[in-house]
């Protein structure tokens, strides 16, 4: 599989705007020398640190080394998984190169959980990697502990659909993405990037990393992200939540609009706690280091 994108298919679909830009990935520098990997179908997961499991996935087309800044600070005191999705950022697509991805990860992350005995787990994710971690609350309760996300949101469609959009309304538009019937401009494809984080050497990364992922797999994935809702299920959660959220006033949203959205998106979950990390974009961690990582050490000290 190529995993290269070339100029002429520089991304799948067009004018998602915030919907797009809520999914997509950042380049960050390589990892610290991991002390094994294993490699799955789907992902695979390099294994850092001595202390309890945290296990770390990251977003739409997007490189472990999200989690980078956290996982130097963390591996002294805890034993780090950092998986990454077989398609994103360099890593060979494999079991993910046709077909479903999002729910077939999310199954084969279980799998792992419960065959390294790492369960109940406790999983960060961001983004996409937030939709699978939020898909195993719902269907596998008992191998969650406690789990944070960082800005997703149980049904992706609303954001392009609109807040009546169903995984049905949906499916056309998916089946475009799914199809590759539809392509960003590159023109459009540097205002979503210039969405995604404030420092140029990110924004760099981000194009990077995106070229280094395979087109085939995002657009599937996207697709798959655009029909999976997990709203009617929020109430039967039991393991606690935290939702870390931007409010990305730097794009002209008012203060406070975000806080609504997300608050109202999670109304359903009584275990799930909304916090706004301000001011920021898609990837808090980037943007807001110190306050990522002060909300990352009260999750993991309750």
């Amino acid at each position: 599989m190529n995993m290269t994108r070339s100029k002429e298919d520089p991304m799948t679909l067009k004018n998602l705007g915030l919907g797009l830009l809520l999914a997509a990935a950042l380049i960050a520098p390589s990892l610290a020398h991991a002390d094994a990997t294993v490699t799955r179908d789907r992902f695979s997961d390099e294994i850092a640190g001595t202390g309890p499991d945290l296990v770390f996935i990251p977003g739409l087309a997007s490189s472990r080394d999200t989690w980078k800044a956290a996982a130097g600070r963390l591996k002294t005191h805890y034993r780090l998984h950092l998986i990454q999705v077989a398609g994103f950022a360099g890593e060979p697509a494999r079991a993910n190169a046709s077909g479903e991805v999002v729910v077939s990860t999310a199954e084969a992350i279980d799998a792992y959980l419960v065959e390294q005995h790492l369960t109940p787990a406790i999983v960060i994710g961001h983004s996409l990697g937030g939709t699978m971690t939020l898909y195993l609350a719902e269907r596998h309760p008992e191998h969650l502990k406690k789990a944070m996300l960082v800005d997703t949101l149980p049904f992706f469609g609303t954001l392009m659909g609109g807040p009546n959009a169903t995984a049905a309304s949906m499916k056309p538009a998916a089946d475009q993405v799914r199809a590759r019937k539809e392509k960003m401009t590159p023109a459009q494809y540097d205002q979503m990037m210039r969405n995604m984080a404030t420092a140029p050497a990110d924004l760099a990364a981000i194009k990077a990393w995106g070229t280094a992922s395979d087109t085939t797999v995002v657009a599937d994935a996207m697709a798959d992200d655009m029909t999976l809702d997990l709203r009617p299920d929020l109430a039967k959660i039991t393991a606690p939540i935290t939702l870390l959220h931007p409010d990305y006033t730097a794009l002209g949203t008012p203060p406070g609009m975000m806080a609504q959205v997300y608050k109202g998106a999670f109304a359903a979950a009584p275990t799930v706690k909304v916090v706004e990390i301000a001011p920021s974009l898609h990837f808090i961690m980037f943007d807001q280091p110190a306050k990522f990582d002060a909300a990352l050490d009260a999750f993991l000290a309750n």
